[in-house]
């Protein structure tokens, strides 16, 4: 039997580990007992977006993680992950019906927030749901850093890499709206392969006036077509001149100079905000917000997925192709 057919049940649960840990960077980032809302339009957090408050043909909103557990218990929410630059809508003019528990005075509209169809549980150039029951290919979804769009792996309109070095994605309308953005990318080993530094004509020691400008000299081509995954580092090779920092500004795309804006930065930050609080848990505080037959639900429904787990690796294991962690105790 070929090694590609061995699923350990330690493999099982390591992944459910890395999941549990992913979703709790995610979650201990942002704040889940207090509205985001006086803290005016965060650098970056954790956002939902509320189906059963509003209205068919509404305007798009979202709430913050605090407002998802205290405002909005048991309704139909849209996971959004993160975004940036986001004041929470909760209670605002958008919600007819429902005034913000946490911060009830709040201005009638957040001006500066950005929606997308997102907002309205929709995702990818083929604007479907995730997850879709009418889709049974297999695929994962990747954010783009521009739009924050996500877009599934088969829609970026190219191969996409399995090399962790390669953090952040631009899909194509992106790359296309901001064509400055095709210049770096080709002149970064842009190879479906793993290299994580720029071409040897990329000459950053020698600190040229426009570092832009001097790319555009040397000339190099690249495809300008599909989405261009990016090496761990990229944002600090991109030039800040002045006349490149008002560029970007015009574009609205400031924060790409700013490597704290990265996913990755605010899932640290939720990791570092875990360690100092060791007793608090964002996964039990959602759980604690529940009200007792909620729980009791939550409860046995995880016992009945255990025993279904039990149950479907006992079944291969009978047939040998699941390994339950002999190896792991050899």
């Amino acid at each position: 039997m070929s090694e590609e057919q061995t699923v350990s049940l330690i493999d099982i649960l390591e992944e459910d580990e890395e999941l549990e840990e992913e979703a709790s960077a995610v979650l201990a980032g942002s704040d889940s007992d207090h509205c985001s809302y006086p803290q005016g339009y965060v650098k970056r957090q954790a956002l939902y977006a509320c189906n059963s408050c509003r209205p068919k043909g509404g305007e798009a909103a979202g709430v913050c993680l605090a407002c998802s557990y205290k405002c909005h218990e048991g309704h139909d929410l849209f996971e959004l992950y993160t975004k940036r630059n986001f004041r929470c809508d909760c209670g605002n003019k958008k919600f007819t019906e429902l005034k913000c528990k946490l911060n009830p005075v709040k201005e009638e509209v957040n001006a500066l927030n950005k929606y997308s169809h997102n907002f309205s549980g929709l995702y990818c150039t083929c604007s479907r749901p995730y997850p879709d029951p009418d889709d049974q290919v297999e695929d994962e979804m990747i954010q783009c850093v521009v739009c924050e769009d996500w877009l599934h792996g088969r829609h970026l309109g190219r191969v996409v890499p399995d090399c962790v070095e390669l953090q952040e994605m631009i899909c194509e309308s992106c790359m296309n709206k901001n064509p400055f953005l095709w210049t770096y990318a080709a002149h970064l080993s842009g190879k479906p392969g793993c290299s994580s530094h720029l071409s040897g004509n990329y000459r950053e020691e020698a600190a040229p006036s426009c570092r832009l400008k001097e790319l555009r000299a040397i000339g190099q081509q690249r495809s300008q077509s599909g989405a261009v995954f990016w090496p761990s580092g990229w944002r600090s090779k991109l030039c800040s001149c002045s006349t490149c920092k008002d560029d970007l500004s015009g574009a609205d795309l400031s924060f790409l100079l700013d490597e704290s804006d990265t996913v990755l930065a605010y899932e640290n930050k939720g990791k570092t905000n875990e360690q100092r609080q060791p007793g608090h848990d964002p996964l039990m505080s959602a759980l604690d917000n529940l009200n007792h037959v909620q729980q009791l639900e939550i409860i046995h429904g995880y016992n009945d997925m255990k025993t279904e787990l039990k149950d479907f690796l006992q079944r291969f294991a009978e047939e040998g192709k699941v390994s339950l962690g002999v190896r792991f105790f050899a």
